[in-house]
């Protein structure tokens, strides 16, 4: 009787695992299609010049010359600081995440609208944001330089505001703003207004019983609790900004004044699609995974002890 027991459970737990490998296959196949085959056919682009205009078309290997060229390309780290300096936009997007994570934990009327109100522009196409921000922009008619010249004339002075995406100088310090703006009210405001009313009553209690101040309070309990948070969106907003940065630059500057907004993305797109150096785009793309694997790999080794479980 045990024996006819054991084979049903055998045969009731092969079915439950060909039902599961069965929903697991669509996603699997989309994967391996979609993903893995071309991150693969692109290492193997990076070691060829790929003539697709000629015919017929020419694949040439070419080993490791185009990660060679990258070493003395002077756009490329160009290309590289414009990426790391628009990063700046990241610690103050995360500030402001959570300060307004905070401040819509508290139990407010109307809340929910207020929650709704800052999601809103994460929500809305990027491509409409841009239009919009390359408006505001304008130094002629401008939202911006409109206010700044009706400030100056309520002081008595002659105030003009700058060129903003056209002058070399203002023109990172413009997207570096919108880019905070635009994520200041996002996904990160979502996680850390989770992680805020995960965080046991009973240990802000404790610390009130000690005599723990607001600014205490939120030092000794609410930033240890939330630290596992900081680092999730930290780690994942670095990610994101070594792949960002495309779309503003294409919409609002094209990529100018001078190359100055233009990055690693952008400078991908042009070697691929404009440029039809396809190896030498696919050469880039692979330095900027090995880079972004580094820093990963570096930010855990150095904070992921600082996190408090």
């Amino acid at each position: 009787m045990s024996d006819t027991i054991k084979k049903f459970h055998m045969k009731d737990s092969t079915k439950e695992m060909l039902a599961g490998y069965g929903f697991l296959l669509p996603n699997f196949v989309g994967f391996l299609v979609f993903t893995s085959l071309p991150v693969l056919a692109s290492l193997l682009l990076s070691f060829m010049t790929v003539d697709l205009i000629a015919e017929p078309k020419i694949y040439q290997f070419v080993g490791l010359k185009h990660f060679r060229d990258l070493l003395s390309d002077p756009d490329f780290w160009k290309y590289c600081w414009n990426t790391v300096v628009l990063m700046a936009a990241i610690p103050f997007s995360i500030a402001g995440s959570l300060l307004l994570a905070l401040g819509l934990n508290q139990r407010l009327k109307g809340v929910v609208f207020f929650r709704t109100i800052y999601f809103l522009p994460t929500i809305c196409s990027g491509v409409a944001i841009y239009v919009l921000w390359r408006l505001i922009y304008n130094p002629d008619f401008g939202a911006l330089n409109t206010g700044i010249a009706a400030f100056g004339q309520f002081l008595g002075l002659r105030l003009e505001g700058p060129n903003w995406l056209t002058d070399e100088a203002w023109a990172k310090p413009a997207i570096i703003i919108m880019s905070v703006w635009q994520q200041v009210g996002g996904y990160n405001m979502i996680l850390y207004l989770a992680a805020l009313q995960g965080v046991p009553r009973d240990l802000y209690e404790a610390a009130e019983i000690d005599g723990a101040n607001g600014w205490q309070k939120f030092w000794s309990v609410t930033w240890p609790q939330i630290s596992p948070t900081t680092f999730f969106i930290a780690t994942m907003s670095i990610i994101g900004g070594f792949q960002t940065g495309f779309d503003q630059a294409y919409i609002l500057t094209g990529g100018g004044p001078n190359g100055a907004t233009t990055t690693i993305m952008y400078y991908i797109f042009n070697n691929f699609y404009i440029w039809q150096k396809m190896g030498y785009a696919a050469a880039i793309s692979w330095v900027l995974f090995i880079v972004i694997f580094a820093v990963t790999l570096l930010k855990w080794k150095v904070f992921g002890k600082l996190v408090y479980y």
